[in-house]
């Protein structure tokens, strides 16, 4: 044996290739995501300027690209630059490159999103964006072309699987009372956040058929994420069960590109040397690969330190980073289980005065539930993320305070950027004259009420959520509209 086989690990070279493809897949999607949508949230005419929280937030607590440089010009820039990038991975280019420039294609894409995320706000928020950036940081050290993968960092692709898994196991056992009693299921179709177009079959599932989902996924959340440090085919099989999981949420909802980050972690640790065959003729690492990778493995598990006491602890957090580079995270979802399922219902008026009586029309969206004859759709892996965040405005208008008033304000003057961010404009011709926005409780229909109305959901008024807000009129149109000018 060569003194460098330790450090590399042959069989798994076809392993890191399907691992990195799928990676410049969810990169892309999110790059795609960025560059479509960020004029309306963080552009500098935007409801949360970018050039705002930069001024506010000092260079080590959110390093990045834009400290250097802001302009939605240069966004756009970043943004679609990463899509070409993530492409070009796709394509297959770092395997044509040398060891050296593998690597930096690779790195390029993770220093252009960390600048996104680290000017996102409350849009990116998501556990997802630093999965997606503390795997795009391993992704840098797997190596590419004609060197094998090292050992070092395929393990700490599985302790980041782990903690994912883990981590999400945990935070429902010590969560909702419900997930230990098996229950939670009987909800959470419905009430997730953006139910996809089979959430309302999944929903009308039987009772002993949500117990069994629920079962599983505490089986495969807290006691498979420990089979991945074994030896092979049990470490495989384990990561074939969370694919198998993954697979099963993605049918029944849309969690952006969450499933598919944690399938492309679960994939790395599957041997596919039975499949694939003898590896080709893999080249010895040189002397600075070796000495980075070690770098890097040192830095990663002196970073784990905090999230792994995270995970024993009883008030453990979900999602959260512990620096600055979104390196070593936590991870988590759904500690808590709604059982109600409220929506903001945003409508606007062309009427002079607003009343409950007026031509109230209602703005639809591309994602969250809103028309009840409107059957959800699939998005998933792309991230609307205007209509996750209206899922929390709903839960509390705290998570809304900081965006919703420019976001009504934006309807008022019919920023275009804004609209494309809906499905459905009903002023294509003039803005509203007022803006509101009101909670509704939303449930899915019966089989026979679907059948008989068309409708996917049943809605009924719960209470105000913005009360109507006006845009000035021109002077020449103020007292003619008001009734107090002349006759």
């Amino acid at each position: 044996m060569a003194a460098w086989e330790w450090f590399s690990a042959d069989g798994y070279w076809l392993s890191r290739l399907v691992f990195q493809r799928v990676l410049a897949v969810v990169y892309l999607v999110a790059f795609l995501s960025a560059a479509l949508q960020f004029r309306a949230l963080i552009g500098e005419r935007g409801m949360l300027p970018a050039p705002e929280v930069l001024r506010r937030t000092p260079w080590r607590s959110a390093p990045g690209l834009f400290r250097l440089h802001y302009s939605d010009r240069f966004f756009a820039a970043v943004a679609w630059s990463g899509c070409a990038l993530s492409a070009a991975l796709i394509a297959g280019v770092d395997g044509r490159l040398p060891l050296w420039g593998g690597m930096l294609l690779w790195a390029l894409p993770w220093v252009l999103y960390l600048s996104i995320v680290q000017v996102g706000q409350v849009w990116y928020g998501f556990g997802w964006e630093s999965l997606l950036l503390e795997t795009g940081f391993l992704a840098v050290f797997l190596g590419t072309g004609d060197t094998a993968p090292p050992v070092l960092v395929l393990w700490l692709l599985r302790w980041l699987l782990f903690r994912v898994e883990f981590g999400a196991g945990l935070i429902k056992i010590r969560g909702d009372a419900c997930w230990r009693r098996l229950t939670c299921l009987d909800f959470h179709h419905e009430t997730q956040p953006m139910p996809g177009p089979l959430s309302w079959f999944f929903h009308r599932l039987p009772g002993p058929v949500h117990r069994v989902e629920t079962a599983a996924n505490h089986v495969t959340q807290l006691f498979v994420p420990f089979l991945l440090f074994t030896p092979q085919p049990v470490a495989s099989a384990a990561a074939g069960l969370i694919v198998l999981t993954q697979l099963w949420l993605v049918l029944s909802g849309n969690f952006a590109w969450l499933n598919w980050l944690t399938v492309a972690l679960a994939l790395s640790a599957v041997d596919w040397s039975p499949l694939a065959g003898p590896p080709p003729d893999l080249a010895a690492p040189p002397p600075w690969y070796t000495v980075l990778v070690f770098a890097a493995t040192a830095l990663v598990l002196a970073l784990s330190y905090r999230p792994a006491r995270n995970l024993l602890s009883r008030r453990q957090a979900m999602n959260r980073s512990y620096d600055a580079l979104h390196l070593v995270n936590s991870y988590g979802a759904f500690g808590t289980v709604s059982r109600t399922r409220l929506e903001v219902v945003v409508e606007g008026t062309a009427d002079p005065v607003a009343h409950d009586g007026a031509d109230w029309r209602e703005y639809g969206f591309r994602g969250k539930p809103g028309d009840p004859r409107r059957m959800p759709r699939q998005f998933a892996p792309y991230h609307l993320r205007l209509d996750w965040m209206m899922w929390f405005a709903a839960l509390s208008p705290a998570y809304a305070r900081s965006w919703f008033g420019p976001f009504a304000e934006r309807l008022l003057s019919g920023d275009r950027d804004t609209l494309r961010l809906l499905g459905r404009n009903p002023f294509p011709d003039e803005p509203p004259r007022h803006v509101r926005a009101r909670v509704h409780h939303y449930r899915f229909t019966g089989l026979r009420e679907l059948r008989d109305t068309g409708c996917w959901w049943r809605r009924t008024y719960v209470r105000e959520f913005l009360r109507p807000v006006s845009r000035p009129l021109p002077p020449e149109r103020e007292g003619r509209d008001t009734g107090r000018g002349r006759p």
